[in-house]
């Protein structure tokens, strides 16, 4: 009997050994080109099977009666012992069992997407782009055609916007309302590399409340409390002059409630000016808040602009109702040119600024206090830092023009996805950092390019895309960024992916048709000399 028990336990041993569980069929540590190591595993398993199945016919046959051998007495016992081992074999292998089909249940979910990218994740490097003198083409008769005004609409625009924010000065009552300093532009059109019409132009507007009140802004970048996802964001604090210890900001012995300070020219208990501050803070709170101050800018922009129609012999309105500075100036001509005016407030004394959204992108629906930070200025300072070191008629902002045009047209037809420009922009930045300057060389177009969609492809199937300023210890040392943010942890921009699958899924499918569709599209708009002459760009 005890050697029934043995066999019983030596088939529940082999079982578990020789179960898939243990010994995969899909283990990646086994070559799967080697036919030579396939066939033996093939061979070890036939032999394992055969094993199994000699040990469960001793089993049965051990279950037979013993004849003569045994005596009525001894039946009831060995039967009960047998009885025994039988049910707790049963329950050992129903317990296998369950737990492999549980096991293959949850990891089927988990593994699928994993199996789909692997499955895909090969077409970047195997795609067919078009050839350098096609790109060539394409980029000196398509981009450059549709760039070729960009200057004059940037000389326009900044003119204009000087004239716009003297005119809002001018309306605000420089005792208690917002201090509006002098614009500044950022920006693919001041990059240059916009391509999609229309020609947009970007500049910030940074405010300040009247003395002696301050913002002190608080960015989340480092704060271990804060969702990942929310870490490029922060808030900004109104302070008045109870926050500061001298009750002044000149830094003077606190005066009588009554006196006045002869350098800011303003009494400690200016009700009207405390009143308007409020009014932009979000209720029962002292923090700025994002809708009161794009109400206030569309208010103030609007009387500015009132003020100084008559000068010009254009319109002037506003082009997104969600965005407060966003006008589209169209003259008579019927001509057409759009211009960004965002409010932002300055970090401390650098060139980062609390921004309440990015225009070219749709405002995310949070609460009302917290503010995106922006890197525009500093981005715009290292790619024409960085120009300077690469040969001359580089290709880097060829290529980014080509993603974006292909970005671009996919979207019209396939709809918007999670993949933005500013992403593309980012690739690109991490490239230059990563290449040789001498491999920028415009010969070296087909290459960059295909470069960019390789590590563009291998950044949406990580589902990682690194924030370029945050975090970043290869940033150069001319990148004049606070010491803060360059040791903070690295912000994850495809964050977003993690969080929503069905934006991924999205995204990846936009992604790969635009692979796929690359050489058609570029063809399409290309100018073509088949037979010597020129055909007009499609449309």
């Amino acid at each position: 009997m005890h050697s029934g028990i043995f066999k019983v336990c030596l088939v529940v041993v082999t079982a578990i050994v020789n179960h898939p569980l243990l010994f995969p069929n899909n283990d990646t540590s086994v070559p799967a080109n080697d036919d030579l190591i396939v066939q033996k595993l093939r061979e070890r398993e036939e032999i394992l099977k055969k094993q199994q199945l000699e040990l469960e016919e001793l089993l049965f046959r051990e279950q037979e009666p013993a004849g003569d051998a045994k005596t009525e007495s001894e039946e009831p016992e060995g039967g009960a012992r047998w009885d025994l081992w039988s049910t707790v074999s049963m329950v050992i292998f129903l317990m296998i069992e369950v737990w492999r089909q549980d096991f293959k249940d949850n990891s089927h979910e988990q593994s699928k997407e994993e199996e789909d990218l692997v499955f895909i994740g090969n077409h970047c490097h195997g795609v067919t782009l078009p050839n350098k003198p096609m790109l060539t083409i394409f980029h000196d008769q398509y981009i450059r055609a549709t760039t070729h005004d960009a200057v004059r609409s940037r000389e326009f625009v900044e003119g204009f916007a000087d004239d716009l924010l003297e005119a809002l000065r001018s309306v605000c009552n420089r005792d208690t309302d917002m201090e509006v300093e002098d614009s500044i532009c950022v920006g693919s059109m001041y990059e240059n590399w916009r391509v999609n019409k229309p020609l947009i132009c970007d500049l910030l507007v940074p405010f300040a409340p009247p003395e002696p009140y301050h913002f002190r802004c608080q960015p989340w970048v480092s704060d271990p409390s804060i969702r990942p996802d929310r870490q490029s964001f922060g808030t900004i604090l109104v302070c008045g002059p109870d926050d500061n210890p001298s009750g002044c900001v000149c830094d003077k012995k606190r005066l009588g409630e009554d006196m006045l300070c002869l350098l800011h020219n303003l009494t400690t208990n200016d009700k009207k000016v405390n009143e308007e501050i409020n009014l932009l803070c979000c209720k029962n709170s002292n923090y700025l808040d994002v809708d009161q101050v794009m109400k206030w800018f569309q208010t103030t922009v609007t009387k500015a602009w009132s003020k100084i129609s008559h000068k010009y012999e254009f319109e002037v309105t506003f082009s997104n109702l969600d965005s407060p500075g966003a006008l589209r100036v169209k003259f008579k001509s019927g001509k057409v040119i759009s211009l960004n005016v965002t409010p932002v407030v300055r970090y401390e004394d650098s060139n980062l600024y609390f921004i309440s959204h990015f225009p070219s992108m749709p405002r995310e629906v949070s609460c009302s206090i917290q503010w995106m930070l922006s890197f525009a200025v500093y981005e715009r300072s290292f790619l024409k830092d960085f120009a300077k070191k690469l040969p001359d008629n580089s290709c880097h902002l060829s290529c980014l023009q080509i993603m974006t045009f292909l970005r671009s047209k996919q979207c019209h037809i396939t709809g918007p996805s999670g993949l933005t420009t500013y992403h593309l922009k980012t690739v690109l930045m991490h490239l230059l950092l990563s290449q040789p300057c001498s491999g920028w060389a415009n010969v070296m177009l087909e290459e960059r390019l295909r470069d960019m969609f390789r590590s563009l492809e291998k950044s949406l199937l990580e589902k990682k895309l690194l924030h370029f300023m945050v975090g970043n210890w290869k940033l150069p040392d001319t990148v004049n960024l606070p010491q803060h943010f360059r040791v903070a942890e690295p912000v994850n921009l495809f964050r977003s992916f993690v969080l929503n699958r069905d934006l991924y899924q999205q995204t990846l499918s936009m992604f790969y048709e635009m692979l796929k569709n690359a050489t058609v599209m570029i063809n399409e708009y290309s100018l073509h000399l088949p037979n010597g002459s020129a055909s007009k760009p499609a449309h």
